[in-house]
């Protein structure tokens, strides 16, 4: 097991790279954490570290001290991952753990405090650590190619509350139907089933809407086809 390592005031601004000045105005900012007291000495540890190196990198990127503070008071008081996972990692999707400069740089200038906290609200992100946990793999990368896309990440959250509720409807459905036929042990063994027929109902209901779009104004209109011409 790693030893905790600690550090004096001077030596984490060495390490940081910054005056004892600046650390100590960053701890008035709040952009840390307290350190551990020891009487009248403060100890610092490697999450203040790790912080230091956060701000620094978020600040290259052009964020302002204010809104690195907003974040980190975000950060600190998230939901950790202990509740974030629940009784367990989910069975089909797998976490991500990121540092704050990571998602910052996943979603260029979309990671404010109201947009984090929102994202904790819905259970998709915690905290272990100076590490940001996303629950999912899969929606990380599809939220942050929304984005990439020009869309909001405050809508993409919204979006993504309403099809939580959907998706909870569907599971509900789904359970009650094979309990109500099949032991509780197959419900388990029958959910790629329920999964394939959300996802072709949701690839049918994506060409009902995309074909009117498509075809309107096309080439293929009544009037272009044999048989349909006035030749008189």
């Amino acid at each position: 097991m790693t030893e905790k390592r600690e550090y004096r005031m001077e030596e984490l601004a060495r390490l940081a790279g910054i005056s004892v000045r600046t650390l100590r105005f960053y701890r008035e900012r709040k952009l840390l954490p307290p350190p551990r007291r020891e009487g009248r000495i403060a100890w610092y540890d490697d999450h203040h570290l790790a912080r230091l190196r956060t701000v620094a990198a978020l600040l290259e990127r052009g964020h302002t001290l204010n809104g690195i503070a907003e974040l980190a008071d975000a950060f600190d008081h998230g939901r950790d991952v202990g509740d974030l996972l629940g009784m367990g990692e989910p069975t089909e999707e797998t976490p991500v753990r990121l540092t704050p400069q990571e998602l910052a740089e996943r979603f260029e200038g979309e990671v404010t405090p109201e947009n984090l906290a929102a994202a904790m609200e819905l259970g998709y992100v915690g905290t272990d650590g100076d590490r940001i946990v996303h629950i999912s793999n899969r929606l990380l990368d599809v939220s942050s190619a929304l984005v990439r896309e020009g869309i909001p990440l405050a809508e993409v959250l919204d979006a993504g509350r309403r099809v939580r509720e959907h998706a909870d409807a569907l599971a509900g459905l789904f359970a009650d139907l094979v309990l109500r036929h099949a032991p509780d042990p197959d419900l388990h063994r029958l959910r790629p089933l329920a999964r394939s027929v959300v996802e072709a109902e949701l690839s049918l209901a994506l060409d009902r809407r995309i074909r009117p779009a498509g075809g309107a104004g096309g080439g293929d209109g009544a009037g272009d086809r044999p048989g349909t011409r006035d030749d008189a």
